[in-house]
């Protein structure tokens, strides 16, 4: 969605472990070479270990891109299984046929093993047994593979066991009656999450490795990304995938602190405050802690002073003047505006799905007869429902009624109707009134996700592009052709050729859109409200007609 806004060729943030996205960062770089190493020169067990998210899953698919070429591996990606079962997975991934009769014989696949084994080691090569989320492995299937070490020959062992897993992993070896296992592992690591300086780096090489050709987070976002993420990478990319989506939705080609950190509520489901404004806050708690201790000090001190005496009573005529009038107090400034989360938290009742169908619905003057499917309902009034995800520029684009997906600072999500717009504000029906608020305010609280309802001129509504035929692309290029004042073509009129992609083309590139030929159902809605019949609901009801 936002790839194409901040030229990039592909979302750098995806959790998924790619090994063209791997930073090397200097814990990372060890962790690989100490299971390099354990391949080629080592025997039994190799352990590495890190907190959730720190990259050991991607370290690993690193690894497996450069196993060396004399190397064979069995990768055990769901280690809750019998013993029985995780001799029949390593046999199935190295290939090793084992007859119906003897899957349940452990005895049976163990020799197998063991041959499978000793020929490899004749044939100069190795064989490799990686074991992924390894703290879910019970004591029996860990004693089971410890004694898959003793496969070996009287200089060597034959098979080499890397164990990836969780802190838990180094808590369960430490238990007494796997202290076997524990003795046999020739080598540990623990991965540790990146630091400040690395953090930055890992942010910085993923934009570069999808496409980025200049800097889109700032100096001072990236230092929230480390503070909020504590170095963790998994965490570093759904929060900085949140910030490069809010930033799009702003329609702003950088990403500031404020962003991250409203990514990062998203996130955890909870605001975060500026490192500064903790600071502050804390100062503040301590000087009225030593206020209030103060203050108790001097009435102490007054009280148990000598020269402490009482104040007389006040003297009829000081009562009188203390009764008098006094001047009228200056009038107290305005309160200031509500936030957008208390307007949404005054109006829970109103912002259900239901409730803010019913009233886009009650703008194209249709009634929802229930709360159930009410896309449903529109088709049944000729209406049709478009769920889109995008930016302001795109709202204004369509120009129609939109229903806002808004998420407050507790995570709780919203839907509303936003009946109007302009450049700086936005009108929310709220049902039994609207309310104008600052654009951007409201920007903090939506993510892009909106809906529209508009009313399509054909039976049938589909994507249309290059080569297609029918009533559609007749309508189509009606359209188009009536936009721009120019008289219809009978002779190719139902025919989607080179002419009308370019037409569709020049129509989203004049609104906005993405510009690829192709009249997708966002390039219809915006067709059809740039042609509106009159009374149809606008947003803009003054937008001048696009070319």
């Amino acid at each position: 969605m936002y790839t194409a806004f901040f030229g990039l060729g592909e979302k750098p943030f995806a959790i998924t472990p790619d090994p063209r996205y791997l930073y090397l960062s200097e814990r990372h770089a060890e962790a690989l070479a100490h299971l390099l190493y354990g391949i080629n020169e080592s025997g039994g067990f190799i352990q590495l270990t890190g907190e959730v998210g720190t990259g050991k899953t991607t370290v690993v698919r690193t690894l497996l891109s450069r196993v060396p070429h004399h190397a064979d591996v069995a990768v055990i990606l769901n280690p809750r299984v019998t013993p029985v079962e995780f001799l029949l997975t390593i046999c199935e991934e190295l290939g090793v046929v084992i007859g119906d009769s003897d899957r349940d014989s452990v005895k049976a696949m163990v020799d197998a093993l063991n041959r499978r084994l000793l020929s490899a080691h004749a044939q100069g090569r190795r064989i490799i047994v990686i074991v992924d989320e390894a703290q879910n492995l019970s004591a029996e299937v860990l004693e089971q593979v410890r004694l898959l070490t003793n496969l070996e020959t009287p200089t060597q062992k034959l098979l080499q066991i890397i164990l990836i897993g969780q802190p838990e992993l180094r808590e369960l070896l430490d238990r007494t009656e796997l202290r076997q296992v524990a003795q046999r592992i020739t080598g540990r690591y623990h991965l540790k999450p990146l630091s400040r300086e690395e953090t930055q780096g890992y942010v910085r090489h993923r934009l570069r490795v999808a496409g980025a050709s200049g800097e889109i987070f700032t100096g001072a976002a990236l230092n929230e990304v480390f503070r909020l993420s504590s170095g963790i990478p998994r965490v570093i990319n759904v929060s900085c995938d949140r910030a490069l989506l809010g930033a799009y939705t702003r329609e702003t080609r950088t990403v500031t602190a404020s962003l991250v950190r409203r990514a990062a509520g998203e996130v955890y489901g909870r605001r975060f405050v500026p490192r500064w404004l903790a600071w502050f806050a804390g100062a503040l708690a301590i000087g009225a802690l030593a206020g209030t201790a103060f203050v108790g000090w001097r009435v102490w001190q007054q009280q148990t002073s000598p020269l402490y005496a009482p104040v007389n009573p006040p003297t009829p005529a000081a009562r009188t003047a203390a009764a008098a009038p006094h001047p009228a107090a200056p009038a107290k400034a305005p309160a200031p505006a509500v936030s957008i989360d208390a307007l949404l938290a005054a109006n829970s009742a109103n912002t259900s799905e239901a409730a803010a169908f019913r009233r886009l619905l009650s703008l194209w003057g249709s009634a929802m007869a229930e709360d159930q499917n009410p896309c449903e309902q529109a088709t049944k009034a000729g209406l049709s429902c478009l769920d889109q995800r995008g930016s302001w520029a795109q709202v204004r684009a369509l120009n129609r009624p939109a229903i806002l997906t808004l998420t407050d600072a507790a995570g709780k999500k919203y839907q509303v109707v936003l009946s109007a717009l302009d450049d700086k504000t936005a009108t929310l029906d709220l049902g039994e009134h609207s309310e104008r608020v600052p654009l951007d305010e409201l920007s903090r609280d939506w993510f892009g996700e909106f809906t529209v309802v508009w009313k399509p001129k054909t039976l049938h509504t589909r994507p249309l592009s290059l080569g297609m035929k029918g009533e559609e692309v007749r309508w189509l290029r009606r359209s188009l052709n009536a936009l721009r004042g120019a008289a219809a073509d009978p002779e190719h009129g139902d025919i989607y050729d080179e002419q009308l992609a370019i037409a569709v083309q020049n129509f989203q590139r004049a609104h906005r859109l993405n510009v690829d030929g192709i009249a997708g159902l966002q390039t219809q809605v915006a067709l059809d409200t740039a042609l509106a019949e009159p009374g149809s609901p606008l947003l803009l009801p003054n937008a001048s007609r696009g070319s």
